[in-house]
């Protein structure tokens, strides 16, 4: 396996098991959180998808938007299902944006957030954009806990 490949095969683990964790919280659940000041979880699910999607296009600017106009704004919250079908076509164009990428690509194109205080190399940044997302998988987990709701098992 090459680097493009390991990077994909990352990203879709992490998809596979964060759709596990999504897909079996509860309805009545689903509009839960911790405190006032935290995402609830259906929130937390649409900030992953749609920070997937400023990140997309961030990788393709090289660098932080000076102006985004997110498709996920201002759409009604309904379900996990819904969230998903409607990111599908950006997470595709996403994935699909990875492959055509070399290993070259990966070590020498540079993102610049500088903005928010960093550089990365391509490569870099693609493993901080899959981390995110396994950070807020991991949190929806501890909600689960908090909300003594059974939690999936991920680790299969």
């Amino acid at each position: 396996m090459n680097s493009i490949d390991l990077i994909l095969l990352n990203f879709n683990e992490i998809r596979r098991r964060s759709i596990k964790v999504w897909t079996s919280i509860p309805n009545e659940y689903l509009l839960w959180k911790p405190d006032q000041e935290a995402m609830n979880c259906l929130e937390m699910i649409r900030h992953v998808l749609e920070s997937e999607y400023y990140y997309h296009l961030a990788i393709q600017n090289r660098g932080s938007l000076s102006i985004f106009n997110s498709p996920f704004e201002n759409r009604p919250f309904t379900s996990v299902k819904a969230e998903l079908e409607f990111a599908d076509s950006y997470r595709n164009q996403f994935i699909d944006n990875i492959k055509d990428f070399s290993q070259e690509d990966l070590e020498n194109i540079l993102i610049d957030r500088s903005d928010v205080g960093y550089i990365r190399k391509l490569g870099d940044m693609l493993l901080r954009i899959a981390y995110h997302e396994s950070v807020h998988t991991g949190q929806l987990l501890d909600y689960l806990r908090t909300g003594g709701v059974p939690r999936i098992r991920i680790w299969d």
